[in-house]
């Protein structure tokens, strides 16, 4: 019987190379993003939402998420940069904005998702999510909160294995933004990306695809990074 996959933010970047990758190995994908991706194929059964409209997602998703009887893989994967801004002219509401997409959408996915049987949920974090880097507020306390929000579902769903795991840099239009669009004399974080290695989607697809396949080796609820493994 074909393994099921689950991944949100499908339509462009990371989540678009992950869909296309499990769909080349005959998994059946359920996908979930704001558009349709430009993909033909019987395994791969699309919803589209809007995962910022958190107080929907209970109402909207649990019928097309109780389908299911069992995911091999959940990648919580949809998420938004922010503007990258000194902290004192990033206001609460544009923190908050990228926390509901961030940290809140996950919460609401996790509570349908948490009484069925699922192996693995990836939730794609970041570095920044340990370093403090000018600029990158609003991403970094989203994702710091991300990797506290697995580690507390990982005592409760305790018959699955659950990981914030950090990618490392993808060329995605997100990254994109802080290569080309983003001054690095000011916010020197941004000279540091543009000038490491920077992955093809589909390549940190089957890096993280190893993590899954290693997922043994880690406690549940931690975070790793895929470039310290």
């Amino acid at each position: 019987m074909k393994k099921n996959i689950l991944i949100t933010g499908c339509s462009s970047g990371l989540g678009l190379a992950l869909t296309n990758y499990y769909l080349d190995k005959e998994y059946i994908v359920y996908g979930i993003s704001r558009t349709k991706p430009n993909i033909e194929d019987k395994n791969f059964i699309f919803k589209k939402y809007d995962l910022s409209k958190i107080e929907l997602i209970n109402q909207e998703l649990t019928a097309f998420l109780s389908q299911v009887k069992e995911f091999e893989v959940v990648y919580l994967n949809a998420g938004m940069l922010g503007g990258i801004k000194i902290l004192k002219d990033l206001s609460c509401d544009e923190i908050k904005e990228v926390l509901d997409l961030n940290v809140f959408a996950n919460k609401e996915l996790l509570n349908i998702l948490s009484p069925m049987q699922i192996n693995t949920i990836i939730g794609i974090s970041s570095g920044a999510s340990v370093k403090g880097s000018k600029g990158w507020g609003a991403y970094s306390l989203s994702k710091a909160s991300l990797n506290m929000l697995l580690s507390l579902y990982s005592k409760e769903m305790l018959d699955t294995k659950i990981l914030a795991v950090a990618p490392g840099v993808i060329e995605t239009p997100m990254t994109d933004v802080i290569r080309f669009d983003v001054d690095d004399n000011i916010f020197t974080s941004a000279k540091v990306l543009k000038e490491g290695e920077i992955q093809q989607p589909l390549d940190a697809a089957a890096r993280l695809d190893e993590v899954v396949k290693r997922a043994d080796e880690f406690e549940s609820g931690s975070f790793i990074d895929v470039r310290d493994i």
